[in-house]
């Protein structure tokens, strides 16, 4: 009969044929020996034998359950399964949000003009001029005319590539994502941020100007300093100033506007005050009477509409790309006499190139063109800065 020992002997002999098979199994001391197999109590014993002869501790005691297997377990100790096995993807993909692009919802919308073939753009502007004489049935004196002059723009073309590979592509709806349309939408919303910022800031370098850098804007004013220190509406959080403080930066700004456009712009007419989201919390103090600034607003100025722009709040960390001087405000009349004061131009929205296939991938450029914001009426755009 196989005893422990003839067993053991067996394994060891048997050790390098099994490794000359591929076969490593360092923790194994034994085959089981057949008396084993047939006592329980024997086995119990020479498991015992193993722990004392090969690892250094005693028995198991008399109450350890028998084993009808090797005397060390051949594989690593587990009781789960895989966890890939027990786990899910929610199938609703949440995308992770930006701020909002309002230039151009502030001035009306954006418009076309030209086309991704042209450099330059002029903008005609015509000024009557004339002079009155006295009357004589043989005078000649008296004229009237027009000067006209050619402010121009340049366009700035700009592109994104888009790439993704073909088992990129059938990884990604493994997980349930639509990869290439993903990776479209990405080039559409890099775009459209892209361009949010040349109607806000322009291209350097350029004469492609945004809405708060056209050098034929009037300076930013400086506000008023307030009761409890400094001219900030809001610090830290704290709407700091009172509401009849915060109303007369506005009552400052608006005389500003009327004083530059020689009386064209009245109080009602269509006005859009732009400040930064943080900012506009100072237009809910409310004064002794329980009046916000937003009422006073609104009731003196019928058709103003208070537009938030993400990017008119003080430069820093939470917006590398707002304004360095501080918090900036606008007050802009839309239009005079029918004109449209400024609008934000682009060349080219989007322009899709042909999709490039490679061995395994695929890549396309998208490109579009930007002239900035085109102020064609300065005078009816007055600024604050350090609010």
């Amino acid at each position: 009969m196989q005893t422990y020992e003839t067993a053991r002997a067996a394994w060891q002999a048997d050790r390098a044929d099994f490794e000359a098979r591929g076969v490593y199994l360092p923790s194994v001391v034994s085959y089981t020996p057949e008396e084993w197999k047939r006592d329980p109590r024997l086995a119990q014993d020479g498991m015992a034998r193993i722990a004392q002869d090969v690892f250094g501790y005693g028995g198991f005691g008399h109450n350890s359950m028998a084993m009808d297997a090797p005397p060390v377990m051949l594989t690593d100790p587990n009781s789960s399964v895989p966890a890939l096995l027990t786990t899910t993807i929610d199938p609703d993909v949440f995308r992770v949000l930006f701020s909002p692009n309002k230039a151009a919802d502030a001035l009306g919308g954006e418009i076309k003009r030209g086309g991704w073939l042209d450099d330059v753009i002029f903008f005609p502007v015509v000024e009557a001029t004339g002079e009155v004489s006295s009357y004589g049935d043989y005078n000649e004196n008296g004229n009237a005319g027009v000067n006209v002059n050619w402010p121009a723009r340049q366009n700035y073309l700009f592109q994104v590539i888009k790439e993704y590979g073909e088992r990129e592509v059938e990884r990604g709806g493994l997980a349930r994502v639509n990869w290439v349309s993903e990776i479209d939408r990405a080039a559409a919303l890099t775009i459209s941020k892209f361009l949010n910022l040349a109607y806000l800031f322009g291209i350097a370098g350029l004469q492609n100007y945004g809405l708060t850098n056209d050098p034929n804007l009037s300076a930013a004013l400086t506000p008023a300093t307030k009761a409890a220190g400094g001219t900030k509406w809001v610090t830290n959080g704290v709407v700091t100033a009172t509401a009849n403080e915060i109303y007369t930066d506005f009552e400052s700004l608006f005389y500003q506007l009327t004083l530059q456009t020689g009386g064209l712009v009245e109080t009602d007419s269509d006005l859009c005050l732009l400040l930064s989201p943080p900012a506009s919390v100072g237009l809910t103090a409310t004064n002794s009477f329980g009046v916000n600034v937003g009422d006073l607003l609104t009731k003196n100025f019928p058709n103003v509409e208070i537009i938030t722009i993400p990017q008119y709040t003080a430069q820093g960390a939470l917006m590398p790309q707002g304004i360095p001087g501080g918090e900036f405000m606008q007050l802009i009349a839309r239009d005079l006499e029918g004109q449209k004061t400024a609008f934000p131009a682009y060349s080219e929205k989007m322009r899709a190139h042909p999709v490039i296939r490679a061995r395994s991938a695929f890549s396309q450029k998208v490109s579009a063109g930007v002239w900035g914001t085109v102020v064609r009426a300065p005078a009816a755009i007055a600024s604050m800065i350090g609010i």
